[in-house]
């Protein structure tokens, strides 16, 4: 089983892929927000639009990865099942405050204009919470156990999601079916949380391999990708269907798993880039997966809110991609002044106490 040590020092594919996403996400959002809406069909926009669709997925299964590094960190330690369920939930309970706090932000900035009712809207921050929480019950097995238990699981809420959508939610109060109803507004359970069970799969394969296999492990990890992407597309287009209704773009367990198909190349690709491709060093791309939720957050408020009304709705496909550069640029500036921050906090607490080791967590 690997240690602590290699699987902190693996850690570097993971925040570029994450770096990657959250890159994908600005430039989607700033096109999403800033292009004017005659300009919407042509190729810029949709092709915006089109890649910006991976990183919520991206984000969740990387969420999974973590989990799974938490719950084999729990079990190395000794802890039982219970207390894994627990340390899990923790987690939760941290993601559906910061996700709660961010909605509240967003409200109060937004006043009078925003109704009480977008506190409660449920954004993808608030799927992670709900996603760890229902998945924590998977603490309860083995690491090696959860290999093939999470990525069945995964399997079953992405089956799952076309029968979800199909039943009556008459009655039911809408916060309630956002969290768990397919819906194009929202990131529901279904099928969301499939992302965060397929990263926990990983997740958990990556804790026990060992360090000289993971080159193998990777090409394995590129060919399952693409065969997903050509599996499920072929089976998106068969005449016929095991579901009542299904919408590919919403709720159809083939486009989950070309996703999945698709982050797994991505993954491959960052792993060698990282191992053998990329110059020691700081890298600008690692830099935004270290700071996502910082990036995320201040992001979503500069583009949609309103500090840049001005350009809401009215650039040219070439104007949104030099203000998507613009955003871009400031953001990775403040991620750099936030961990600089960090590291002098560091090195003034090392000072007084000198065991205190400032630097990024590995899961654990």
């Amino acid at each position: 089983m690997a240690s602590a040590s290699k699987s902190s020092s693996r850690l570097a594919y993971l925040d570029w892929t994450r770096g990657l996403a959250a890159l994908i996400m600005l430039q989607g959002h700033v096109f999403h927000s800033f292009t004017h809406p005659d300009l919407r069909q042509d190729s810029p926009y949709v092709l915006s639009q089109f890649v910006g669709g991976m990183p919520p997925a991206i984000f969740l299964f990387l969420t999974g990865v973590t989990l799974a590094f938490l719950m084999e960190s729990r079990e190395r330690q000794g802890l039982p099942g219970g207390a894994r369920i627990v340390a899990a939930l923790r987690r939760a309970g941290y993601l559906f405050g910061i996700a709660f706090l961010f909605r509240l932000q967003l409200w109060a900035f937004a006043l009078p204009a925003s109704p009480w009712t977008d506190l409660f809207r449920v954004d993808i921050l608030n799927c992670m919470g709900l996603s760890i929480a229902v998945l924590s019950l998977l603490a309860m097995f083995r690491t090696e156990q959860r290999v093939r238990v999470c990525a069945a699981t995964g399997v079953l809420i992405a089956v799952a999601a076309p029968w979800i959508s199909h039943f009556s939610w008459t009655g039911v109060p809408s916060v309630l079916r956002a969290y768990f109803v397919p819906d194009a507004q929202f990131f529901a359970f279904f099928p969301w949380a499939s992302f965060v069970a397929f990263g926990m799969s990983a997740g958990s394969i990556l804790r026990i391999m060992r360090k000289d296999l993971m080159d193998r492990f990777m090409q394995w990890s590129a060919v399952v990708g693409f065969g997903l992407i050509l599996g499920a597309q072929y089976a998106a287009n068969l005449p016929y269907s095991l579901y009542p209704a299904s919408e590919f773009w919403l709720n159809s367990p083939t486009l989950i798993l070309i996703k999945l198909g698709v982050i797994l190349l991505m993954l491959a690709g960052a792993y060698l880039w990282t191992q053998y491709g990329a110059a020691p060093g700081w890298s600008w791309v690692r830099q935004f997966g270290i700071t996502s939720l910082l990036v995320y957050w201040v992001h979503t408020e500069l583009v949609y809110g309103r500090w840049l009304w001005f350009w809401k709705e009215s650039l040219t496909s070439g104007q949104a991609a030099a203000a998507a550069v613009g955003v871009i640029l400031f953001m990775l500036g403040l991620s750099v002044l936030r961990t600089n921050w960090n590291n002098l906090r560091g090195l003034r607490l090392s000072y007084y106490y000198p065991y205190f080791i400032p630097g990024r967590a590995s899961g654990d």
